[in-house]
């Protein structure tokens, strides 16, 4: 059957690269402090490290409980047999995506404004979208125009119904808020990292959400 997102973990973790933990140990990292959601966000790598990589993160994912994810490229998911790929809007076209994923594979958007958010309702092929950016991050290059959590808030009504997780600058202290206005999670990355504690800075986000209810 396939996955469905309405019952995904609220907090997607994404890897970086340039942390002194390489892209598995990352993993390990976020499995250990409880993640159930992990996506593999590597750039600028040759194919077959990324793909090396891919294949090593996805093991320790599925042997952790947890869902793998790749960013990008939808080639990487297939070989690495990945539970999924989320593409941004300068990468391969949702529809044809979809076409190659088949059914049981997740397919995941980013949407910066409303005419994505129109395209990504009437595509019928993505199970989620992640949403923002919510505020400034360094962590994104080309980053589109910041939304705030007004910005963000007009385009749920948008997306035909598909869950969005907010992205872009995420910190623990703006999860009720985005609950509330009817975000489905978060998608978050250097804030997991900040001072090599993955374990307390997840539990935070998860202590965050679940204080919103």
């Amino acid at each position: 059957m396939p996955l469905d997102p309405a019952h995904f973990p609220p907090v997607m973790a994404l890897t970086l690269d340039g942390l002194p933990l390489c892209h598995a140990d990352q993993a390990r990292a976020l499995v250990a402090a409880g993640a159930g959601w992990i996506q593999l966000r590597v750039k600028n790598t040759a194919h077959d490290l990324w793909l090396a990589t891919a294949c090593e993160v996805v093991a320790i994912c599925h042997e952790g409980g947890a869902l793998c994810t790749i960013n990008d490229n939808v080639d990487i998911a297939l070989a690495a047999d990945a539970d999924g790929v989320h593409l941004g809007q300068l990468d391969e076209d949702w529809i044809a995506a979809r076409a190659r994923l088949g059914p049981e594979k997740l397919l995941g958007g980013t949407v910066n404004d409303a005419d994505a958010a129109c395209r990504a309702a009437a595509s019928h092929v993505l199970d989620y979208v992640g949403i923002g950016p919510l505020r400034f991050t360094a962590t994104k290059q080309k980053l589109a125009p910041v939304l705030g959590l007004d910005g963000i808030s007009s385009l749920l009504p948008l997306l035909g119904g598909l869950p969005a997780w907010a992205i872009g600058g995420v910190q623990p202290a703006d999860l009720p808020v985005l609950r509330r206005a009817g975000l489905a999670g978060v998608a978050v990355s250097s804030s997991l990292y900040v001072n090599n504690q993955v374990a307390a800075n997840h539990a935070a986000f998860l202590d965050a959400w679940s204080a919103s209810s």
